[in-house]
């Protein structure tokens, strides 16, 4: 199969790319040709999704994926220079789309947000607004021909926000780790390379429709137990939410994959995935994925962690949390 890959030179497209290959599939990038450039020796199509879209005119083939579509305009311009060029596009789109998490699950049906304002383009504002509008155009121009994902947290081997890096890390310094919350706290993750594998399986078969993509929910301890065990760290030093919000530590970037009881969002570690699971979607056990990601942060030199507390954050807040335990 002839595969367009926009982007695929980083995380979820970097793993497309090495699985398509490793599948006997010829694929073409598109991309700006600054990242990485010469990972993979493929045919890469140099260009600008935002206006300078001229090298797409050189490819035909079978499928486009679209990894990097985030601007609906933007993504308007690549998808109408594509459908006549393509009988299948794949938009990689986000949980992020639906509107109200207070649910305690959420499907494919349910309710998704809708841009602040239509003619503002800041992603960082208004990232789910901003997918849902994308998924929209996607639909519009290449209709039954269009398979929509919606993946939850991506973690694994690549993963340039540290998220769930951060977690692994800390279970290797062989000393107490704080950890918000309690044991039973709803998490949902999936490893980056189950949804490759399971997004060209799909793209093989042409699959279309709109699917959610993220893991089966498990608990913070769950995972706290899969780390010590595969990591000999630790041990968990639990600490209560209103304690950490009192100090003003953030939910998920301080330490990811926190949501706090007090934000009430339950939909978000709560996304259905059975349709996904009906065709065909398998996840691997969570210490594989904690064993592959800590290889990988050894393997690039443990560089400094672009998510979650510093070393010496912790440390204050661990003994300012265990000064307030005795004074108690």
């Amino acid at each position: 199969m002839k595969l367009l890959i926009l982007g695929g030179t980083q995380f979820l497209g970097r793993h497309l790319v090495e699985q398509a290959l490793s599948g006997g599939h010829e694929v073409t990038l598109f991309n700006r040709g600054q990242t990485a450039p010469d990972l993979f020796d493929v045919k890469t199509l140099i260009g600008n999704r935002d206006g300078d879209l001229g090298a797409l005119e050189t490819w035909d083939g079978d499928a486009v994926i679209d990894t990097s579509g985030y601007v609906p305009r933007v993504v308007r311009e690549s998808v109408s220079r594509l459908k006549s060029r393509a009988s299948h596009y794949t938009f990689v789109s986000s949980i992020s789309v639906y509107d109200d998490f207070t649910r305690s699950e959420m499907t494919e049906d349910s309710s998704r947000a809708r841009p602040k304002d239509p003619k503002a383009e800041n992603v960082t504002e208004d990232y789910g607004g901003l997918k849902a509008a994308c998924e929209d155009v996607v639909m519009e121009e290449f209709g039954a021909r269009a398979l929509v994902v919606r993946p939850g947290l991506l973690v694994g081997p690549y993963d340039p926000t540290d998220r769930f890096t951060y977690w692994v890390r800390r279970w290797t310094q062989r000393r107490p780790v704080l950890v918000p919350g309690h044991p039973d706290a709803r998490i949902q993750w999936i490893d980056v390379r189950d949804v490759a594998r399971w997004i060209l399986t799909q793209v093989v078969a042409r699959v279309t429709g709109i699917y959610n993509l993220t893991g089966i929910p498990g608990t913070m301890g769950g995972l706290m137990g899969v780390l010590e065990t595969e990591t000999g760290g630790g041990p968990a030093l639990w600490v209560r939410e209103d304690f950490l919000l009192d100090r003003g530590v953030r939910e998920w970037s301080d330490l990811p994959l926190w949501i706090a009881v007090q934000t009430n969002w339950p939909g978000f570690m709560g996304v259905n995935i059975d349709r996904a699971l009906a065709r065909g979607l398998t996840l691997r056990p969570w210490a594989d994925t904690v064993c592959d990601t800590l290889e990988w942060d050894r393997v690039r030199g443990t560089p400094p962690l672009k998510s979650g507390l510093t070393d010496a954050r912790e440390r204050e807040l661990l003994a300012a949390w265990n000064s307030q335990k005795h004074t108690n």
